[in-house]
């Protein structure tokens, strides 16, 4: 391993400096990126291969009231019912009345949406009054960011790096404002330079051991974020999705909304249409009442409620419907062997969206001057407490268009801050002697999460796995490899030759995020005490009014917001 100063990089083929940096290609990083003015160079960092992201496993489809019989003000309505006392306002309606639009735009951009004759297509899914959510079959994700991906390939002045891993952003010593980040890119930990940075690195499903989340969501904004000194909120609101796939040895494939939203029932293993007994809705109450319903009716009656199931029975949806809307959910069950015409599909819940994330504004600002953030990473407010079915793909493309209004600064303080080297370090202490423990607590913390922080919580247990992986973390941070990495200052880079080098430092640098997401999860979830939307506590089963507020935590300090119900989400 050696060390060299920045201005020394060798050329890997890496700019050390853009205009802006994009830090993620779902649909929240490749739409921004489209949208930043064709002037500015844009480097779009992606941590794996281009398609791979939430947005692409997105099946549901993307909200906008478009039809005769909808409205914005209808879907606003939804919008706050489903947030439960927790939306911004502001930011809502921002959201709908600029949806029909940007739908148009992703029309235009070539998005194969389906359609009803020369119409485009609406469906209905949970807690959405009117038909308003457009789709592309049961891979709606995948069309758009297909699509996005194809036009950010033909744009001269998107320069796309993958197979990099964000580590840390790049502050301004004098002023804080951030100036770039560092690089977990070929083998080296490099640092770029930037005028302003948008983190767009989705959500954190992989801090729970059930998740609809790919691999790469481990929660890499927020943490490093959370680290530079932003202003976080909302982060113990998660969304658990009610219908994944539960068969042995399968992954957590979701099962769409759309489905009940097209009439499949949701029973249990006597054939009765359960929900019912915990919401007039039933299927199609909001997502955390179907959660809760599936895990309280589990724990009353199954031997097991960890590893127990209910059915998804698609069979009251005439059958040309199911080959027409959901050819992917036939092949994926198909796989594992179950015939959706003839057989329910066994699903339990399992972790799907992050309501909280990075605060920001209307322009998608954050606390640190040069820092943006977009999409499930950030927390606009127009999710509050639970959100509502397929506007998250909505607000990746509203807030993303944002971007086009973005104005930097000229920047006199992008300067190299010249640092001394750090300590020479034996390459054999890496590769032996640590890798081996970090895969095991890649494990052991979303098993953790999941019986501590999963779907029902309680205090005494909160307590206890704040206390574990506070006791990881110090483990964590004892480790040469953790010491060496963590005092690499800006301009720094380090070179490694190990085998597999990449992939180990890849996984070093998720289990830290992992364990810092953990912690403020489990503390957030514990400093708000009452039970609304997406956070549900045992010990306090009712919302209380004094808690209609944010939380919002800044390095170790967690505090209240004023009332959101006088308008004031901050």
């Amino acid at each position: 391993m050696n060390l060299t100063e920045f201005d020394s990089l060798p050329d890997r083929d890496l700019p050390t400096q853009f205009d802006v940096l994009v830090v993620g290609t779902g649909a929240a990083g490749l739409y921004a990126a489209l949208c930043l003015p064709a002037s500015l160079q844009v480097g779009l960092i992606s941590k794996d291969t281009l398609p791979l992201s939430a947005s692409d496993w997105a099946q549901g489809g993307i909200a906008a009231a478009i039809a005769p019989n909808d409205s914005p003000g209808l879907h606003f309505e939804d919008t706050l019912q489903a947030g439960a006392g927790l939306c911004d306002r502001a930011a809502v309606q921002f959201l709908v009345e600029r949806a029909p639009s940007c739908i148009q735009s992703l029309v235009e951009m070539g998005v194969a949406f389906d359609r009803q004759g020369t119409d485009l297509a609406l469906t209905t899914e949970a807690a959405h009054s009117r038909p308003r959510v457009l789709h592309a079959a049961d891979t709606t994700g995948r069309a758009m960011v297909s699509t996005l991906s194809s036009q950010v390939l033909n744009r001269p002045n998107i320069r796309v790096i993958t197979q990099a891993f964000a580590l840390s952003l790049w502050l301004a010593p004098q002023t804080g404002c951030c100036q770039g980040i560092s690089l977990l890119y070929q083998s080296q930990i490099v640092w770029v330079r930037a005028r302003a940075v948008v983190l767009a690195t989705g959500g954190g499903g992989q801090v729970f051991a059930q998740t609809t989340n790919p691999a790469v969501s481990t929660g890499d904004g927020v943490a490093i974020a959370h680290r530079a000194g932003a202003i976080l909120r909302d982060l113990e609101f998660f969304q658990f999705h009610p219908t994944a796939l539960t068969q042995p040895g399968a992954p957590r494939f979701l099962i769409s909304e759309a489905v009940r939203g097209e009439g499949a029932h949701l029973v249990d293993d006597l054939g009765r249409r359960f929900a019912f007994d915990y919401h007039p809705a039933g299927e199609l109450a909001p997502r955390d009442v179907v959660s809760r319903a599936i895990f309280s009716h589990l724990l009353a009656t199954a031997a097991d409620p960890a590893t127990a199931r209910v059915w998804l029975d698609l069979r009251p949806i005439p059958p040309d419907k199911i080959r027409h809307r959901f050819p992917n959910i036939i092949r994926v069950s198909q796989l594992w062997g179950i015939d959706v015409f003839s057989a329910p599909i066994p699903v339990a819940p399992a972790a799907h969206y992050w309501m909280g994330g990075i605060a920001t504004d209307l322009m998608n600002r954050t606390s640190i001057p040069g820092l943006y953030a977009i999409g499930e990473t950030a927390s606009t407010g127009v999710h509050g407490a639970n959100r509502l079915a397929s506007n998250s793909l909505l607000e990746c493309i509203v807030f993303g268009a944002q971007l086009a209004q973005i104005e930097l600064e000229s920047r006199s303080d992008l300067e190299l801050t010249k640092t001394r080297s750090t300590p020479h370090w034996e390459e054999r202490e890496i590769s032996h002697l640590y890798f081996d423990r970090l895969k095991e607590l890649r494990e052991e913390i979303p098993r953790l999460m999941w019986q501590s922080a999963g779907i029902s919580r309680r205090e005494e247990v909160l307590l206890k796995a704040i206390d574990r992986v506070e006791v990881w973390q110090q483990e964590f941070e004892s480790w040469p490899v953790s010491q060496y990495l963590l005092q690499l200052q800006p301009g720094q880079i380090a070179s490694f030759s190990f085998p597999n080098v990449d992939a180990q430092l890849r996984t070093w640098g998720e289990v830290r995020n992992l364990l810092d997401v953990a912690l403020l999860i489990l503390k957030s979830a514990a400093f708000r005490t009452e039970s609304r939307g997406g956070h549900y506590r045992t010990d306090y089963p009712d919302s209380d009014p004094s808690w209609q507020v944010h939380t919002l935590v800044q390095n170790d300090k967690w505090w209240r917001s004023r009332s959101v119900s006088s308008g004031d989400s901050a």
